[in-house]
């Protein structure tokens, strides 16, 4: 009855203060304690607060301080290319100034406004590495993935730079998550490059000197130049063979972005065509990476030396790879996107990317000391 008190026995009892505890107990863990002993069934399956570390800040000062200078350094270069190309020298026309020969910085500040002329190499090029960059940016961003942006790295090179990067600093949650954000980069670089190339190909000139520094060329640009010599013949340079047109530097930075694009599609380590692989079949990604770099070796001796430091590289990069969930695996149209990759691997790869630079010729090089 509701008015009258109820007469409680010794169990009755007990049980109100076993529940009397248990109500305090779980009041003071609202309050103070975030971790508690656990007291019951029940709290073991109350639902707990995670945990999420803060997301790093970005820093804009050094990305913008990185950008700025590589976009000094790829003015340097390009100008002197450009300028070559003016005075039908061949864009690799070098001195004997050691290492200002192929990065002429006292030559381009002399006149500042001789940077002017880098502008047409400088821009594509960074627009081809930034296309690169920002499509594994944005798809981090689609899947809820932590990443920086890009770092570009300036340096004294033939280029005026050692290329950029981006740095993933969460965990990636899926194998199609990894896919997707692994192929986006290729294929963004890819198609910046080709859309530069089917423009600035034809701006080419007749090699009217040997060039100190003769390229290899990929099946892409093979394939182009055949396209433009049978829809163009009143280009003289159209109907030459490629080693003996004088690329305009524009094309030279085509050149650049289908070279990068091969070196992140090799199938190995934790390049892009690595996190392919692993993405689509986990347990072969260890042997995929071995297999390239037994590849490599035998080309670094007949072909290019670099592919020595490559297949290093990719012996370091192998021995860990970020974990990702087993589901959803990779299937339907993804397959067919792996495909795609594979075909723009063979389109851009460039066995002997410079002649006379194999691991044989080097050797004997320096033995003869040339």
């Amino acid at each position: 009855m509701l008015g009258r008190p109820p007469s409680c026995s010794g169990a009755a009892k007990e049980s109100g203060l076993a529940a009397a505890k248990f109500a305090l107990a779980k009041a003071q863990t609202s309050m103070s304690d975030p971790s508690p002993p656990l007291t019951s069934t029940a709290e073991y399956y109350r639902p707990m607060p995670v945990w999420v570390p803060r997301a790093r800040k970005q820093r804009y000062w050094l990305h913008a301080l990185l950008l700025l200078l590589t976009v000094l350094t790829t003015l340097v270069v390009g100008a002197h290319m450009q300028d070559n190309f003016l005075r039908n020298q061949p864009v690799f026309s070098l001195n004997d100034d050691g290492l200002f020969s192929f990065f002429p910085i006292g030559w381009a500040f002399s006149q500042p406004s001789r940077l002017l002329l880098g502008i047409p190499f400088a821009g594509t090029l960074m627009l081809i590495l930034l296309a690169h960059e920002m499509g594994h940016y944005l798809y981090c961003k689609r899947y809820g993935v932590f990443a920086t942006l890009p770092f570009f790295i300036p340096a004294p090179t033939l280029i005026g730079t050692l290329g950029a990067f981006i740095r993933i600093r969460s965990p990636i949650r899926s194998r199609t998550a990894l896919f997707d954000i692994g192929i986006a980069g290729p294929i963004a670089g890819f198609v910046v490059a080709l859309v530069v190339l089917v423009a600035s190909l034809g701006l080419s000139k007749p090699l009217l000197a040997v060039s100190d520094i003769q390229l290899g060329y990929p099946l892409i640009f093979e394939l182009m130049h055949r396209l433009l010599a049978s829809s163009s013949a009143a280009n003289s340079a159209a109907t030459l063979p490629l080693f003996r047109a004088n690329l305009h530097p524009v094309a030279l930075a085509a050149w650049v972005g289908m070279f990068a694009t091969s070196l992140n599609l090799l199938p190995g380590g934790q390049l892009d065509g690595g996190h392919i692989v692993f993405s689509i079949a986990p347990r072969a990604h260890k042997f995929v990476s071995r297999l390239t770099i037994l590849i490599l070796l035998p080309m670094a001796v007949y072909f290019w030396a670099g592919w020595l430091v490559w297949a290093i590289l990719l012996e370091i990069s192998s021995f860990r790879h970020p974990q990702v969930a087993d589901l959803p695996r990779v299937s339907g149209w993804r397959i067919w996107l792996a495909v795609f990759g594979l075909i723009m691997l063979i389109l851009t790869l460039t066995p002997a990317p410079f002649a006379h630079s194999s691991l044989r010729e080097v050797v004997q090089g320096i033995r003869t000391g040339r």
